[in-house]
């Protein structure tokens, strides 16, 4: 009882420390302002969620983000720095309430956790090595005026959170969205000038005028537009870097001391060296070694070096042994590339790996392709279905993007026997969702925007050692002109990496660098950047830098992007060869589509009640039907055998009503063929659909049922006929007008002659 009561009073005195640490320092609130090309965006700090470690609200027009921080203050039990980041997408700060059956925001959305991804590459390069504690990063819109973008400024608010908190984080940084509109670069554009730019270039910058990230959509954007628009969004990252450090500055931040870091010590590294380091080289050095075939002999060596160093340093914990061996592994790698310029597997430092490229791998798919790039194979497919099929988007990404749907989807698989493992299938994570997204921004720019289909390409990973995202790029355009898409050009991608040596003073800045085209996953694993980069041999249409140390500086930036087109170029050549154009024509067995024309008169016959007869037709042939207009409906049929059933069956049932045209105001002799509460059933002719004639058209009475008025199944009344509803074309009938004493013209379909019925009931000459 004394335990608890101890313990309890402990948790307690804690929380009053906390809270008070977070009053002292966010007490007073403080709010800073850039004017970034006219346009000012604000950030304030202490007025919000002051018990975080750090808060910040960013503000840009009318659209507000506010972004926490909290780092435990004990060490996390994982391996790697646990940091999360979660982006929400509120519904109230778009004014809509979620449409779910909760009416609460549930789960996450694919924007919510693309943007996530972009926060988390900007921020994680920046924390200590060996900072293994518990981070949680937040970002809440509070509020969206649907004209500026809320993704660049929770980066900010993220930057300011940490820089202004006592978590140790080697920021700020500043994130800016570049736009090209008619020639003219632009800094954060508003929604309405990004619907009209060629460039949506997001981009993060460090101290120095260093990038930390990169992330980019373009349309064929040349490389030297594109080194600019890089080159101009640094610039102006760097005014809010200096806002924060202003702000930094003003509120005296100091850093809290973490309890320990995670790196190995120096003794146990000297003596990791003596034991493996000649063993691993001679394992990097022997060019024979596959993917599977190095990474066996490295864990040979490395299960008897951790044997060999845990005897030697008894009291040593277990992740600073396997720390010490894969210190020591990656110093090896990165010396033999800097200093001997050689990589693993043999080849130069700007060389691609062997490519082979097939497309048409298996017929009955409208499209598909093999792509294989050294030890990464990818198999791509494209599917066509209905413009109906297009993916809708949510009402609050709806709400705060503008995006409502779209034609065009890659989608992107990354299966465990790709890399030799066992694990869940089914499902998507972030990385997969991340990977396929790139892919479909490099392929949407070259895809028509009329297409009559939506289209989704599938890139299933079957075998992969770096780069598959951009071999997903290259599998699906093959993909795509298999399937006769008329792309307007051929799309390639490769993955550039950096083995870089810091300054022996100052290890923000790179003494030294080798920049690797076409990297392996090792490389990729062991260096300091993956710098992903597709296009056309036209242009740039999409970007992805992800950077390992605290920026690069922008003359690295520019010597990849340089690079990456040179690989890009021998690429192309390479598909081209294979197939250089679209398909003339798509494949026998692909999806059709036409247009039908559905006069007013003939739409209720063609529709059905309640729609049945489309549901019907749509149900036997797998055909959908929308309609265009009044009087156009687009069929969409996956295959010709389904357009010719389901035009044999349209024809059958419209066929009644062309043949018969009825004249407007003439009375014909009707068979009742049903009753009903509310009126009877009737067909003027025996092919014809039934038609209801109401019981306010069947008697001057008031009735309520037609059994008032003797009516029965099979018998034949008069009736004069009216036309169609101008709305849903539904046949206008009535028995009614023909109670008075007027005569009129009765018209009999079967034998078409005419008859005149009189007071009298005495027959014509004409009968």
């Amino acid at each position: 009882m004394r335990g608890m009561m101890m313990m309890k009073m402990m948790m307690m005195r804690r929380w009053g420390m906390k809270a008070r640490l977070a009053a002292v320092r966010c007490f007073h609130e403080r709010t800073v302002a850039v004017s970034l090309a006219d346009r000012r965006m604000e950030i304030s700090t202490g007025k919000l969620a002051r018990f975080a470690d750090g808060c910040a609200v960013v503000k840009l027009g009318e659209t507000s983000v506010m972004v926490t921080a909290v780092s435990k203050t004990k060490p996390a039990a994982a391996q790697f720095m646990p940091l999360v980041v979660d982006y929400r997408q509120k519904a109230a700060a778009a004014g809509r309430i979620p449409t779910n059956y909760l009416r609460r925001e549930l789960g996450t959305t694919d924007s919510e956790i693309l943007t996530s991804r972009l926060i988390d590459r900007s921020i994680r390069p920046l924390f200590p090595a060996g900072y293994f504690y518990d981070t949680q990063v937040l970002c809440n819109i509070l509020a969206a005026d649907g004209v500026n973008d809320p993704d660049v400024l929770a980066i900010n608010g993220a930057s300011a959170a940490l820089a202004l908190s006592d978590i140790p984080w080697n920021g700020p940084i500043g994130a800016v969205r570049v736009g090209l509109v008619d020639g003219e670069f632009l800094i954060n554009p508003t929604r309405s000038e990004m619907s009209g730019s060629k460039l949506n270039l997001v981009i993060a910058g460090a101290p120095s005028s260093h990038v930390v990230m990169m992330e980019a959509a373009a349309e064929n954007v040349l490389q030297q537009d594109f080194s600019h628009a890089v080159k101009l969004g640094v610039k102006h990252t760097q005014q809010i870097i200096q806002a924060l450090q202003q702000m930094s500055r003003e509120m005296k931040i100091s850093k809290r001391s973490p309890v320990r870091l995670f790196t190995a010590a120096a003794e146990m590294l000297d003596y990791t060296r003596q034991l493996a380091s000649e063993k691993i080289y001679a394992v990097f050095t022997d060019f024979t070694h596959d993917k599977i075939s190095r990474d066996e002999a490295i864990n040979k060596i490395r299960l008897e070096s951790e044997e060999r160093i845990r005897e030697r340093f008894p009291q040593s914990e277990s992740f600073e042994v396997v720390e010490a061996f894969n210190s020591v592994s990656r110093e090896v790698f990165r010396n033999l590339v800097l200093n001997e310029y050689r990589r693993c597997d043999g080849r130069d430092l700007t060389s691609l790996r062997s490519i082979s490229c097939e497309v048409d791998v298996f017929k009955p798919l409208h499209g598909s392709a093999l792509f294989q790039r050294g030890q990464t194979q990818v198999l791509c497919s494209v599917t066509f279905d209905s413009l109906e099929s297009s993916m809708k988007t949510d009402v609050i990404t709806t709400a705060l993007s503008g995006v409502k749907d779209k034609n065009f989807m890659l989608h992107y698989e990354f299966p465990p026997y790709a890399t030799n493992e066992i694990g869940k299938v089914g499902g998507i994570n972030r990385r997969e969702l991340g990977h396929g997204a790139l892919a479909e921004k490099a392929l949407r720019p070259v895809v028509p925007p009329d297409f009559p289909f939506t289209i989704r390409v599938t890139s299933e990973v079957l075998e992969s050692n770096g780069s598959s995202s951009m071999a997903s790029v290259c599998g699906g355009s093959l993909a795509l002109m298999d399937a006769g898409v008329p792309i307007s050009s051929a799309v390639a991608g490769v993955a550039i990496g950096l083995i870089s040596k810091a300054h022996p003073e100052k290890a923000s800045e790179i003494q030294d660098y080798r920049l690797l085209t076409d990297i392996l996953g090792i490389e990729d694993y062991n260096g300091d950047m993956d710098f992903k980069m597709a296009g056309s041999s036209k242009g740039i249409t999409a970007l992805q830098a992800d950077v390992k140390v605290q920026g690069l500086p922008l003359k690295i930036v520019m010597e990849a992007i340089q690079q990456a087109t040179v690989a890009k170029r021998e690429i192309l050549g390479i598909m081209n060869k294979v197939i250089s154009k679209a398909r003339s024509s798509r494949k026998e067995n692909g999806p059709l589509v036409e247009n039908i024309k559905v006069p007013l008169s003939r739409r209720a016959l063609f529709v059905g009640p309640g729609g049945f007869n489309l549901r019907r037709l749509q149900a036997q042939t797998g055909v959908t039907i929308s309609q265009v207009d009044e009087e156009t409906f687009s069929v969409f049929a996956p295959t010709p055998g389904a357009m010719s059933e389901a035009q044999e069956w349209i024809r059958s049932v419209c066929r009644d009503d062309q043949e018969q045209q009825l004249e407007f105001g003439a009375v014909y002799t009707a068979t009742i063929t049903e009753i009903r509460d509310i009126g009877v059933m009737v067909k003027l002719y025996p092919n014809m659909s039934g038609v209801l004639l109401h019981n306010s058209q069947l008697d001057h009475k008031r009735i309520k049922h037609p059994s008032a008025l003797g009516l029965e199944v099979g018998q034949q009344i008069q009736v004069k006929y009216f036309g169609r509803d101008p709305t849903d074309g539904r046949m206008r009938l009535s028995r009614k007008v023909l109670q008075s004493p007027a005569a009129a013209a009765v018209r009999s379909l079967s034998d078409r002659h005419s008859i005149s019925i009189g007071a009298s009931g005495e027959q014509s000459p004409d009968s």
